[in-house]
């Protein structure tokens, strides 16, 4: 995938600002008429960019509508338990949970920083990248994470709880969805809870929190001022969908879509849609890789995603290390950027094919990747964990935690681990109860 070149624009506007600083320092006149004429020339260009139409063909294969998704997709299982297990779903979710929780916070620390840098860190911390613990001193200790927990606080000494974050906080939020309003809420509902809970969002998750706040309707609120609507944020929203409609791909895909679409288009959708189902398939199967291969039934076959995904499981067996891995994305999808649902989702597919069952080289080798490697870790932690349960997590990675979540969401400061536990077992039963 070979992106225009923005390069010499981007240079282009550093160099504006530093010279209209340079000559406000020296005292030249007309600085600010000068800025004005290149706003406007920008503005027209930035207009014209937005109405640039996409292509007719490449549009069809990749449609936002979910009867049209449906009819794109490959064969697949649609649905692989009869009944709900709930001695066999009680153990996975267990450790799906841990799983997620203990990616992200391992991943939060060095989110989006170069693999020399955490190599940089991992020696001052006296071990080897990829890590096989959580990090013993992290950079800016003292940063607050979402306002709350200090940066410190994801180290093996500073934690008392599962940090915040915001992958995190949309699982909780997924959870709270569905029990005021069910497993068949719709888009607008999702938008309702946004509204109710969210005191902040990022990328395509703030450009729809703001249009609802606005007065947009929650079926259009991805299409206004949002040009990250193919980036990751569905994606690290998908796994309560894949919670709550275990062994149940096709069913947690439309759940991932409903939520999915208030925010994202396109690929953002189908990496929502993707993950979910890999994560429900991920309940019913011995091998994680099994959930990655069946995730693919529920998205279109020939989307840029599903492209991709069956290229990183095609050159899995050369991928053996963090080191390949990023550069091999870095290959194949240059430009792209460092928090896109495709080159992510390569990245998690090898953690995990890299690792297999092996829990602490899942999460460590995909972390090491980079990129946006809390989000990563977090999937990757998420659908190894319910492959293995918590007996299949050494404790190390959650006994940390202390049976707590901390949230920003507004008016729920914290959780219970084991209190979700019996939430989404609750939700998932009710799920089966009612297709009887």
């Amino acid at each position: 995938m070979h992106y225009p070149n923005a390069r010499s624009l981007e240079t282009l506007l550093q160099q504006i600002t530093a010279f209209s600083r340079l000559k406000h320092e020296q005292g030249a006149a007309h600085i600010v008429r000068t800025l004005a004429k290149a706003e406007l020339a920008l503005g027209a260009c930035l207009a014209q960019l937005k109405q640039l139409p996409p292509d007719a063909t490449k549009a069809r294969r990749e449609p936002d509508d979910l009867r049209s998704i449906r009819l794109l997709r490959p064969m697949g299982p649609r649905r692989l338990w009869v009944k709900f297990d709930d001695a066999k779903y009680r153990r996975s979710i267990a450790g799906a949970l841990l799983g997620r929780f203990a990616g992200c916070t391992l991943g939060v620390p060095v989110e989006g920083q170069s693999i020399l840098s955490m190599q940089n860190l991992a020696r001052e911390c006296g071990g080897n990248l990829p890590p096989a613990g959580y990090w013993r001193r992290v950079y800016d200790p003292s940063h607050l994470q979402y306002g709350i927990s200090r940066r410190e606080n994801f180290t093996r000494a500073g934690m008392n709880g599962v940090p915040v974050d915001d992958d995190i906080a949309y699982t909780l939020l997924g959870l709270l969805t569905v029990e005021r309003y069910g497993p068949e809420f719709t888009t607008a509902q999702i938008g309702k809870s946004w509204l109710r809970y969210l005191p902040t969002a990022c990328t395509a998750e703030k450009a729809a929190l703001e249009n609802l706040k606005a007065g947009v309707g929650a079926m259009q609120a991805a299409e206004k001022n949002n040009p990250y609507c193919e980036w990751i944020g569905a994606e690290i929203r998908a796994d309560p969908w894949g919670y709550m409609a275990p062994g149940w791909p096709e069913l947690a895909a439309g759940m991932a879509y409903r939520d999915a679409c208030l925010s994202h288009r396109r690929n953002g959708i189908y990496g929502a849609m993707y993950f979910a189902a890999a994560i429900a398939a991920a309940f019913a199967v011995k091998d994680p890789v099994e959930a990655l291969e069946i995730g693919l039934s529920e998205i279109p076959r020939n989307c840029a995603l599903a492209r991709a995904v069956r290229w990183a499981l095609h050159v899995a067996p050369r991928i053996r290390n963090y080191r390949q891995a990023r550069e091999a994305v870095d290959r194949r999808f240059r430009d792209m950027h460092a928090v896109h649902t495709i080159n992510n989702a390569c990245l998690t597919i090898w953690g995990i094919t890299i690792g297999r069952t092996d829990f602490s080289r899942v999460i460590g080798e995909t972390v090491a990747m980079g990129l946006d490697n809390d989000c990563t870790a977090a999937t990757a932690g998420s659908i190894v964990g319910a492959v293995v349960g918590k007996e299949g997590i050494p404790s190390r990675w959650h006994r940390p935690f202390r049976n707590k979540v901390h949230s920003y969401l507004i008016g729920k400061p914290s959780f219970k681990i084991t209190g979700l536990q019996m939430r989404f077992a609750l939700q998932a039963a009710k799920v089966y109860a009612a297709a009887q």
